[in-house]
């Protein structure tokens, strides 16, 4: 399984009670589908740059999850059918560990000039 992070924007009309009920939906859906939820918030209500329909504001969300493709895939449509999203936008999180940079050897003909 991989790791994935997923921003919504919500319509602005939804009431806190709707928004967290649809959070809620979506995390028993990965749950159902044998993923696992990371971590989840919401960042609340901001001023689009543009906008997206009619709307000039978004309710913004946030998912940590851990998924397989599949239910990348089934979520990815849900969240295209649902009237309730404006935009979502899923990105698979990698592992950034920083690899150690081995010291060059030095040349035979340079270590021969430095002599």
């Amino acid at each position: 399984m991989l790791t994935y992070e997923t921003v919504l924007i919500l319509k602005p009309v939804m009431s806190d009670p709707e928004v967290a009920g649809f959070l809620e939906k979506t995390k028993q859906a990965i749950a159902g589908e044998g993923g696992e939820v990371v971590n989840h918030e919401v960042w609340g209500r901001r001023k689009l740059t543009h906008s997206i329909g009619k709307a000039r504001e978004g309710i913004y969300a946030y998912l940590k999850y851990k998924a397989g493709p599949p239910l990348l895939r089934k979520l990815g449509h849900n969240f295209g059918l649902s009237e309730d999203v404006l935009r979502d936008m899923t990105i698979a999180v990698r592992d950034r560990r920083v690899r150690e940079k081995k010291p060059k050897k030095a040349k035979p003909a340079a270590a021969a000039a430095r002599a």
